[in-house]
């Protein structure tokens, strides 16, 4: 071959080409940004549209269905999803991967400026911004303090610590929540109002027409000109209170008569809480092309720099580092890399029993993990979990190439071959075997790394860094293998050398070895003599395994992990306040604390409910598993009344609970009549827990309806009255005002909190009448009614829309979707109503679905390969008939450590596909080579196997040594990556015991029907022309691939004469 050949020749050469790629490799390194998960920016917009004081009824029906109806038009939108929740409307547009974001944002804002004139004046304009579901901070810290006020240190938060945040590099945005917002407030007094006979409007013009600086032209002279600003500003509270609101005749009414100015803080609509003390979070966003552990590292030197100057009692905590775990990620896989290669490295001198040999070989692993990093570099990738996995499962497979080859010249060495010699046709006569081992492996991640959509963006990173890196180690075991070999290889004659220690030992068992590989030659032959009892054990064991993962295997669409972290999600009564959520939050995050795990609570708390995010150590430093915890702590919050408490224990869906079936229809209660029942049947399906709506009980509320006949007749509109209903109980921003020290602050016009608590306040409220002075109370000109209103509602593509969701316990979350699947489907929908997946099922069944295609394509240019490697269209079939034998493993694998089919075991599946044709291409390349040289096909068979027995069963258990610390699950979050190497080790062993029996049969198989169809071919083409014999031959062979004649025989079969002897 030219590389090997080169190399020999031009050792100097070959040497510093290695060296170049090793330093360029290095380089490649040092430039690679260290991140937790592959940058991939999802094509999601936002858009959040506030409406303050209006119901969600109302949203939904002034603002969600008039925008929702124009965005839909909008091209490339795969998803929209809307939100009418009170005061605000939300709306999630997701678009097609290839769609320009910047011309999406265009798009959807033009399609709302063209309903603009439809929607409510109260309205305020959209805000449409970019998001991605999957970014996350990498940062987040608690600010507290025993001695400062929650106002103070919000104060401290926004105004300093936030800023120096911001000014280290690399750091994009800092959100600050859980503080007070300061501002100027004007609390209106309902029984003042009454008394001066001013209404709310009336108060509102007032502060915006006398709060106002203003231009207002130049005086220009012969020689200058200057510009006229009206200074109208108020720099005091003590001056909004000598603000005149009314005049009746002589007498002025000024705001302090009818109100209260208060320099205090806006009214929260929630807060943070840590370790049951409120605090201020901060949680800061790294730029995209940053380095997460860099950014990290830099504002966890900021953190330390900070509290050294905080005032006594107050202290900046962090409470989640993503720094330090995408770098305890990258340790993981390092510690796995190194361990897997130590173990590889003994497999091939155990077998090589020397340690030049081993050395020649194991010098392939480095060269090849650094020269990788080049193509990691070149294609723009990040140093990330993905990438790492990537090079973690191919310590496996990077050292195959090379103890093929070295174990290829060491045979012809002990043959009597010189080093050199042995070299060159070593390396000639196994190189093509190689080579096709090598693309088989490539073909099936190509398909993987070009996948539609987000999948293909994340998962090409993993895919195109194994493809890089098998390639990389072909080409070094096409150079520097053979050339050590030839230069600096065990001497002639050294296998006949006496033997002493741990190498006597081993020559032992390599003798051994020898004979157990004439043996198995004998084991072929039997094979062969009985084709189909080998063919009945291959497809019973496989159906056998489907039957087992159908009855007790299950699915997920990610692996279960421990990240120690558990979250309590609570909801609460739709009607409830603020203070009583907190109370429900604060309860759980009580008895969270009691769990002798528990490290810390972080709540947040809001008008719903809110969070507790329990953290309970690493799981190397506790004992009981956070699955464990979870069960005790739904135990301990599952005594607790007055609200919804759920645990999750895998944060890995976002917090989602990964059984979540949607219902879509027009009308909203007889949504909730069907998905109220169906909730009801859940709540019996085995394994399924905490079983809930995304969608609140209705929530009280006071319909007012209006006389319009006496309301007209006095002037009063129904947009009057409601702007007075608004000003006075959602408030309204009237202006700014900047205070002594510098800051700006809104001026907000609102009725007193003593005058906002019953529906008396609101019958009370004084109306103005159009064109006099005169006030009526509202209670003369409306009803006011108690009634029941939706607290959020949520809209599907243009529908209204409640999900069911629910956690998993004691199975399997596959199982339960399939369940409750199966009863959604039974359910009898009126017409225009319907289901879907959504969450982690809905994901894990797109993703399965365009993994699977892509595993398929695979397998089709794994043919490909063969068919140019065996120069045959026919000898392929064996290696492709062998490959589903290698899920056997996988499923008893599986099954046996209690595993699911999830996204990582499919990785590992996909995977399986290359391994598994490497040692059936290795066989039947020795056995066709042989087969030319004259041999019969049989003969040819038993000495292909006696010749690659040890190459094949080599590179399996440097294999299985490979992924076996990943499979162990060494370090915290190691129970994430081991299904994949689980899958790999179980499907390498069942398929390498079938396919060293069963390759050689369905070779044979194959090859003699292949010459019974051209001795059929020759048959009719005599008795009929050749273009119809060949018609004829052509379906008949497309008949038995595809399993037809076989049916037929065996249906036939009982009718078929039989002949008696006597």
């Amino acid at each position: 071959m030219f590389l090997s050949d080169f190399s020999i020749k031009r050792p100097v050469a070959t040497i510093v080409i290695i060296i170049a790629l090793m330093c360029v490799g290095l380089l490649a390194l040092s430039k690679l940004r260290v991140n937790e998960i592959p940058n991939v920016q999802e094509p999601v917009l936002g858009v959040s549209v506030p409406y303050p004081g209006a119901s969600p009824e109302t949203v939904e029906r002034e603002i969600v269905n008039r925008i929702e109806k124009s965005l839909q038009s909008i091209s490339g939108v795969n998803q929209l999803n809307a939100t009418a929740s009170e005061g605000s409307a939300y709306f999630q547009l997701r678009f097609n991967f290839d769609r320009n974001m910047i011309e999406a944002s265009d798009d959807v804002r033009n399609a709302i400026a063209s309903v603009r004139y439809k929607l409510p004046t109260e309205m305020r304009e959209p805000i449409i911004e970019r998001r991605d579901p999957n970014d996350q901070p990498i940062m987040q810290m608690a600010l507290s303090s025993k001695t400062k006020t929650h106002a103070e240190i919000s104060r401290l938060a926004e105004d300093d610590l936030s800023d120096r945040f911001r000014g280290i590099d690399g750091v994009a945005t800092v959100a600050v929540n859980g503080s007070l917002k300061r501002e100027l407030s004007v609390l209106l007094k309902a029984q003042k109002l009454r008394e001066f006979n001013v209404s709310v409007s009336e108060v509102v013009n007032a502060l915006r027409t006398q709060n106002a600086t203003a231009p207002v032209g130049k005086v220009r002279g012969t020689m200058d000109e200057k510009s006229i600003r009206l200074v109208g500003r108020l720099e005091s509270p003590a001056e909004f209170e000598q603000i005149v609101v009314k005049r009746r005749g002589t007498e002025v009414i000024r705001l302090a008569q009818v109100a209260t100015i208060k320099d205090g803080f806006a009214e929260i609509n929630g807060f943070s809480v840590r370790n049951g003390n409120p605090n201020v979070g901060l949680m800061v966003m790294k730029s995209r092309d940053a380095s997460t552990v860099t950014i990290a590292n830099r504002v966890r030197n900021k953190v330390n720099e900070i509290n050294k100057s905080l005032p006594e009692g107050t202290k900046l905590e962090i409470t989640q580092d993503g720094g330090k775990n995408a770098q305890k990620n990258l340790n993981n896989v390092i510690e796995s890399l190194i361990f897997g290669a130590v173990l590889t490295i003994f497999v091939v001198y155990v077998f090589l029993n020397s340690w030049r040999s081993t050395l020649i070989t194991a010098l392939s692993l480095p060269t090849s993990v650094i020269a990788a990093f080049i193509a990691v570099w070149l294609c723009g990738f990040t140093l990330n979990f993905m990438t790492l996995l990537g090079l973690s499962l191919a310590i496996g497979v990077l050292i195959d190439d090379a103890i093929v080859v070295r174990e290829n010249i060491v045979r012809h060495m002990e043959n009597g071959s010189d080093r050199r010699t042995a070299a060159l046709n070593g390396t000639a006569e196994i190189g093509l075997a190689v080579a096709a081992t090598t693309f088989s492996i490539m073909a099936v991640f190509i398909p993987v790394a070009f996948m539609p959509g987000v999948s293909g963006e994340w998962f090409r990173p993993f895919a195109l860094t194994v493809t890089s890196s098998v390639m990389v180690s072909l080409f070094i075991s096409f150079t520097l293998d053979p050339m050590l070999s030839a230069f600096w290889g065990d001497p002639v004659g050294h296998h006949l050398q006496p033997k002493t220690g741990l190498s006597k030992q081993l020559e032992k068992f390599n003798h051994w070895f020898d004979s157990k590989a004439e043996s198995y030659g004998n084991v072929i032959a039997w094979a062969l003599h009985h084709r189909r009892w080998m063919a009945v054990i291959a497809l019973s064991s496989f159906v056998a395994a489907l039957a087992l993962h159908a009855k007790f295997g299950g699915t997920s669409f990610l692996p279960a992990s421990d990240s120690g972290n558990l979250m309590i999600n609570i909801r609460t009564p739709s009607s409830s306040s603020l203070e009583y959520s907190r109370l429900k939050v604060e309860k759980a995050a009580e008895l969270a604390r009691t769990l002798p795990e528990t490290v810390a609570t972080n709540s947040s708390v809001n008008i719903t409910g809110g969070r507790v995010y329990v953290d309970i150590g690493k799981s190397t430093e506790r004992k009981r598993s956070a699955a464990e915890v979870a069960v005790s702590l739904r135990a301990l919050v599952g005594t607790l009344a007055g609200a919804e408490y759920v645990v999750q224990d895998d944060l890995n869906n976002g917090g989602g609970k990964p059984v979540q079936i949607r219902f879509s229809g027009e009308d909203s209660r007889k949504l909730m009549e069907i998905t109220s029942d169906f909730m009801e049947k859940l709540r019996k399906v085995p394994g399924a827990v905490d079983v809930g709506l995304s969608e609140q009980d209705p929530k009280d509320e006071l319909q007012i309806e209006l006389n319009r006949g006496l309301a007209n007749s006095l002037g009063i509109s129904a947009s009057d009255a409601a702007q007075a209903l608004r000003v006075a109980f959602a408030g309204v921003e009237v202006g700014d005002w900047v205070d002594p020290t510098g800051e700006t602050r809104d001026v907000s016009v609102r009725l007193d909190p003593s005058d906002r608590v019953s529906a008396d306040n609101i019958e009370t409220l004084p109306i103005a009448v159009s064109g006099t002075d005169k006030m009526v109370p509202l209670e003369q000109i409306a009803t006011i009614t108690m009634g029941k209103g939706p607290s959020r509602i949520e809209h599907a593509d243009g529908k209204r829309m409640i999900a069911v969701s629910a956690n998993v316990q004691g199975r399997s979350p596959g199982e339960v979707t399939t369940d409750a699947l199966k009863i959604a489907k039974s359910i009898n929908f009126p017409a225009g109503y319907g289901i879907e997946l959504a969450g982690s099922a809905k994901n894990q069944s797109e993703l399965f679905t365009e993994m699977t295609i892509a595993l398929v394509m695979g397998i089709g240019l794994m043919y490909l390969i063969l068919v140019m490697q065996f120069g045959s269209f026919t000898a392929p079939g064996a290696v492709m008939l062998s490959l589903p034998l290698s899920l056997i493993g996988v499923v008893l694998a599986l099954l046996v450590t209690k595993g699911t089919l999830n996204l990582m075991s499919f990785i590992g599946i996909i995977m399986l596909m290359g391994l598994v044709a490497k040692n059936a291409i290795l066989l039947l390349d020795c056995a066709r080579a042989r087969e030319a040289e004259g041999h019969d096909r049989e003969e040819a068979l038993m000495y292909a196997g006696r010749m690659r027995l040890r190459p094949i069963l080599m590179t399996t258990f440097a294999l299985i040594a490979g992924m076996l610390p990943v499979a162990i699950g060494v370090g915290e979050g190691g129970e994430f990556y081991r299904p994949l190497a689980i899958a790999i080790i179980g499907g390498t062993i069942t398929s390498t015991l079938l396919t060293l029996l069963v390759v050689p049969t369905f070779y044979d198989s194959i090859e003699i029907a292949r010459d019974r169809m051209i001795a059929k071919y020759g048959r009719r083409a005599e008795k009929w022309n050749a273009f119809f014999a060949f018609i004829v031959t052509f379906i008949e062979a497309i008949l038995t691939l595809i399993f037809v004649r076989l049916v037929f025989r065996l249906i036939m079969w009982p009718f078929k004469p039989r002949v008696v002897r006597s």
